[in-house]
C-alpha cells in the first residue's frame, strides 16, 4: 500500500505512520512502549520498522494457546503483560507463564523501556528467559499485511478503546469465558487497552475452529458474517468484526519473532 503525502494541516491516519518506512538518522533508535494502555506517540510509531508481509497468508488462521489465564488482566494497567504472556502461550514453542511470574516480571520492569526490557529479560523461569524478537509495526488497516503477520509470525499485540467491549448493545466480552462475538463498536473512544489478535476469517470458519477446541460461540444479532477476528482479552478469546476492530484499533505491533528462548545460567 502506497503511504499517502504527509500534509500537515490535516494529521497523518495512525495506519500510515505504521506503515511508513522510517527515517533512521541513527541506526540505535528504539521504541519504547509499545503497550496499547496508552498511545504510542505519533513519533515513535513512525519511527519504528514497519512489519513487510512475507509469503501468502491462508483464507482463514487460528493459533490457539496452550492455556489461557487472566494473567492479572483484571487488574487495571496490566493488560499489556496478560498479552505478552497469551502470546507466549500460542506462538511455538508454547509456553505458560504462570501469573505470579508475569507480576514479578511487570515489576521489575517498572518504567523502563518496555520493548528493551521484554528483548533482553523477559519472563524468567526454570533457568529458561522467554523474550521478545524485536517489534515490527503492523498497518492493521491493511488485511494483507495484518493477516500475515498473524498467521506467519505471531499474535499481534493491538492497542484499543475497551469502552465499549464489556457493555455494548450488540454482543459483549465475558471475562473468563471464551466464546463471546461483538460487532457495532463505534469510533471516537480513546486507546487504554491493551488486548491480542490470533486468528481470523470468515465468521463461519472463525466459529468452527473455536467449536474444535471445545468452545461454543454466542453469536448476536445481525454479526457480520464476513471478515472477523479472534481477540484474546481479559482472560478469554472471542470474535470481533472487521469494521468493529478499525473503528476501535489505535496501533498494531508483531513481535518477530514472537518468542526467543535463552538459556540461563545457574
Amino acid at each position: 500500500m502506497a503511504t499517502k503525502m504527509p500534509r500537515g494541516a490535516i494529521p497523518t491516519p495512525r495506519s500510515e505512520l505504521a506503515a511508513s518506512e522510517p527515517y533512521r538518522a541513527e541506526a540505535d533508535a528504539e521504541i519504547l512502549v509499545p503497550s496499547g494502555e496508552f498511545p504510542t506517540p505519533n513519533h515513535e510509531l513512525a519511527t519504528a520498522e514497519p512489519y513487510r508481509a512475507s509469503g501468502a497468508a491462508s483464507e482463514s488462521f487460528i493459533a490457539w494457546p496452550k492455556e489461557i489465564g487472566f494473567w492479572g488482566d483484571e487488574k487495571v494497567g496490566n493488560s499489556s503483560w496478560a498479552e505478552e504472556a497469551f502470546a507466549k502461550a500460542c506462538a511455538e514453542p508454547k509456553v505458560f507463564i504462570p501469573t505470579d511470574v508475569v507480576l514479578f516480571t511487570a515489576r521489575e520492569c517498572g518504567s523502563s523501556n518496555f520493548a528493551a526490557f521484554m528483548e533482553t529479560h523477559g519472563f524468567q523461569m526454570e533457568r529458561k528467559a522467554y523474550l521478545d524478537g524485536p517489534f515490527n509495526s503492523v498497518d492493521w488497516t491493511n488485511t494483507a499485511a495484518l493477516n500475515s503477520a498473524i498467521a506467519n509470525v505471531g499474535p499481534v499485540k493491538i492497542g484499543v478503546a475497551s469502552a465499549n467491549l464489556a457493555a455494548g448493545p450488540h454482543g459483549q466480552v465475558t471475562p473468563g469465558t471464551s466464546g463471546w462475538a461483538i460487532h457495532g463498536l463505534p469510533m471516537g473512544q480513546p486507546e487504554n487497552h491493551c488486548a491480542s489478535l490470533c486468528g481470523y476469517g470468515v465468521l463461519a470458519a472463525l466459529v468452527d475452529f473455536f467449536e474444535q477446541h471445545g468452545v461454543n460461540v454466542n453469536l448476536p444479532s445481525g454479526m457480520p458474517t464476513g471478515l472477523c477476528y479472534a481477540m484474546f482479552t481479559w482472560g478469554s478469546i472471542g470474535i470481533v468484526d472487521r469494521q468493529s476492530l478499525m473503528n476501535i484499533t489505535g496501533e498494531a505491533w508483531v513481535r518477530n519473532p514472537t518468542t526467543i528462548v535463552k538459556n540461563l545460567s545457574a
